[in-house]
């Protein structure tokens, strides 16, 4: 009798498709799942269908890689199908994870972001008052769209997650290490974070560390940078004191800050309170006006704060 293979699913929420890219560059190791495991789902890659997903009994799937944020009914549906047809649900990427890049949406409203999208864009038409509708009917018959949340969603606000593999995407030795341990049955205890140290990117940054007094803050591209020195000590905000390790300091090393994208150190609440912070103790004045002269060199402190988290900070609109 052949030996049971390993059934797995991935999905695609709402995110840039670079978790999937990111199992692809596994490269020659795709050859191994593919003979350990059965991919019952995989929009961008494998022909399924949700209805072949809810024929399934539950925990049929051995685990599934959810990527992406939850920002629609489709996400949230497709979520809570998977949480129950999956022995292992794991929460892959930072968009799963903390709410990603999508998740700075939540600092507007649903109708703000539809105002500027379908009504107030530069590439419409002027005079275009049409807006998406979840239900419309027509010749053909009713066609029905996803329901548009009134906020971006982390998976585990939606359903009960396992494991995490953080990640912008997550590095592709991270995928083989989760797939590996799900076959080989060396799981870490349930809510651990695979793939991302303890300790925080810096710790493992080589360059070097002297004096953090900055006078000015720069973008990467308005210094020339000493490739060998700490980068937020030349004024380059990098977010490698607030940002878990296990990346490989891949960003430092290429000579770009760390964005933040493997989510806070252990204990940490709000990673972008955390980053705040770190920036305005660093600030190389004690006279107000030129701390704010200073600070206004920081373009957009949301966009540097909370690129990731925001959906799951201290940080929350009222609905």
């Amino acid at each position: 009798m052949a030996e049971r293979k390993l059934q797995v699913a991935l999905y695609w929420g709402a995110a840039c498709g670079g978790c999937d890219v990111a199992v692809l560059d596994t490269n020659e190791f795709i050859l191994d799942v593919a003979a350990a495991a059965d991919i019952r789902l995989w929009p961008i890659a494998v022909d399924g269908k949700y209805q072949d997903v809810e024929a399934m009994d539950d925990a049929e799937l051995d685990v599934t890689l959810f990527n992406g944020a939850v920002r629609n009914s489709e996400n949230e549906h497709v979520a809570k199908l998977l949480r129950r047809k999956s022995k292992i649900m794991v929460a892959f990427g930072t968009c799963a994870h903390l709410g990603g890049i999508p998740g700075l949406a939540n600092q507007f409203s649903r109708e703000e972001i539809m105002e500027r999208a379908y009504l107030n864009n530069p590439s419409l038409e002027v005079g275009n008052r049409t807006l998406p509708q979840t239900q419309t009917d027509c010749a053909a018959g009713q066609l029905e769209i996803p329901r548009f949340y009134a906020r971006v969603y982390r998976l585990a606000d939606v359903v009960e997650v396992d494991y995490t593999v953080p990640g912008c995407p997550p590095h592709p030795s991270q995928v083989k290490a989760v797939l590996t341990a799900v076959v080989t049955g060396t799981l870490p205890p349930r809510g651990a974070v695979v793939g991302a140290s303890e300790r925080a990117v810096c710790d493992d940054c080589p360059r070097k560390k002297e004096e953090k007094r900055v006078a000015r803050f720069y973008r990467p591209w308005q210094i020339i940078q000493d490739p060998e020195r700490c980068l937020l000590e030349q004024g380059i905000l990098c977010a490698g004191s607030v940002t878990r390790s296990g990346c490989g300091v891949r960003c430092p090393n290429s000579n770009m800050p760390c964005r933040g994208c493997y989510g806070p150190l252990p204990n940490v609440r709000d990673q972008g309170a955390k980053f705040i912070s770190a920036v305005s103790s660093i600030v190389d004045s004690k006279d107000p006006e030129e701390i704010d002269r200073i600070l206004a060199g920081v373009p957009d402190i949301m966009g540097y704060a909370y690129r990731f988290g925001l959906p799951g900070s201290l940080l929350q609109r009222s609905l």
